[in-house]
């Protein structure tokens, strides 16, 4: 489930679309080289045709050397959608003047405009300052140095490697915890804080790699070997957890998570308010308020087990403790375990419960 903003989808999108390695990018170098500036249009459809006045039809496959030379003349260059070809040039843009804008120069203006009425992301290249703005739903973004992007991004790197460190010893804390059925919705909560922090540090490094371009393959594969698993461990907290309510006030798993991601970065500071986005009560005793684990948390590190099993299981006991009291006679009871299942199941259970309270205590 991505809850992430559009428009954030989008600028990234567009930042792909511009990074190192492309022919885009390639092209937008050799402008900037030139010293000639440029007006881009990513996109072609009746919106833009609507804005657009005079230039000439091209409709030719896009090549950085074609962008360059098209860039002398006056006015803009119309691209299609994925940059792949050429549709217009020397077009006269005429936006809505009424449009609001913070830019002052006549090119960021126009771009700004274009952007906010068609839709599509707009390129400016500046001529007098030597940079290239992109214009995204009414979004500025100027790309940067790749060597500046890339000193950003080890930093946040390093900074995700340390919160997620702090994720598994409060993660196994609280595996621990529900083995010996002491858990607290507070500790809960600071298992959803960790990870929230984590997602949203993951977020911003994923937004650096994807700016670098290929000059950013290898933190990829930082990235990837860091956050491996965090998504699904949140959803499975979340499934743990969550207050469910009943009747016209039930709530889903699907709620809670739009309402963690809801949280702002001072509301994440405050458990309370994570509390809160799990269907618990905010204020007084409620973080020191006994909880029970349903189960999905352990079950998902049993080895092949099915979720859909799972699911069958834990609905049947219907919290940890019971199934971790359940005999192998027990787990047959439930639709879709045979007695080799069961075995297994109750084996894997066991080894769990020992591995995590001997870890809390090593």
């Amino acid at each position: 489930m991505n809850t992430e903003p559009a428009s954030d989808i989008r600028i990234r999108e567009v930042l792909a679309m511009v990074a190192p390695g492309t022919a885009l990018r390639d092209g937008l170098e050799r402008i900037l080289r030139g010293r000639t500036g440029a007006l881009i249009v990513l996109g072609w459809d009746r919106g833009v045709e609507h804005v657009a006045n005079g230039g000439f039809a091209l409709n030719v496959g896009f090549s950085a050397t074609r962008l360059r030379e098209l860039s002398k003349m006056d006015g803009a260059i119309i691209l299609d959608g994925n940059g792949s070809t050429i549709m217009w040039a020397a077009v006269q843009l005429m936006p809505d003047p009424n449009l609001p804008t913070e830019e002052t120069g006549t090119r960021h203006r126009t771009a700004d405009r274009v952007s906010r009425q068609t839709g599509h992301p707009v390129i400016s290249v500046s001529k007098s300052m030597n940079t290239v703005a992109l214009y995204v739903g009414g979004r500025r973004h100027v790309l940067e140095d790749s060597a500046e992007i890339l000193s950003r991004a080890n930093q946040a790197l390093a900074t995700l490697e340390r919160y997620k460190s702090r994720l598994d010893e409060v993660s196994g804390t609280l595996s621990a915890l529900e083995i010996e059925n002491l858990v607290t919705v507070r500790d809960a909560c600071a298992v959803a804080q960790r990870v929230e922090m984590v997602r949203r540090i993951h977020r911003e490094v994923a937004n650096y790699v994807v700016e670098l371009g290929t000059e950013g393959r290898l933190l990829t594969l930082q990235l990837d070997e860091l956050v491996a698993g965090v998504d699904k461990d949140r959803v499975l907290l979340v499934r743990d957890y969550c207050v469910t309510g009943k009747g016209k006030r039930r709530r889903g798993v699907e709620q809670a998570l739009e309402e963690l991601d809801a949280l702002t970065e001072a509301d994440l500071i405050d458990l309370g308010k994570v509390a809160r986005a799990f269907g618990f009560s905010e204020g007084g005793d409620t973080l020191d308020q006994a909880v029970t684990p349903r189960g999905f948390r352990l079950l998902s590190r049993v080895p092949r087990l099915p979720e859909v099993i799972t699911d069958r299981i834990v609905d049947h006991f219907g919290g940890l403790q019971r199934l971790l009291a359940a005999s192998t006679e027990d787990l047959q009871q439930v639709e879709g375990v045979g007695e080799a299942r069961a075995r297994s199941v109750r084996d894997g259970v066991s080894r769990l419960a020992e591995a995590s309270i001997l870890d809390r205590f090593v």
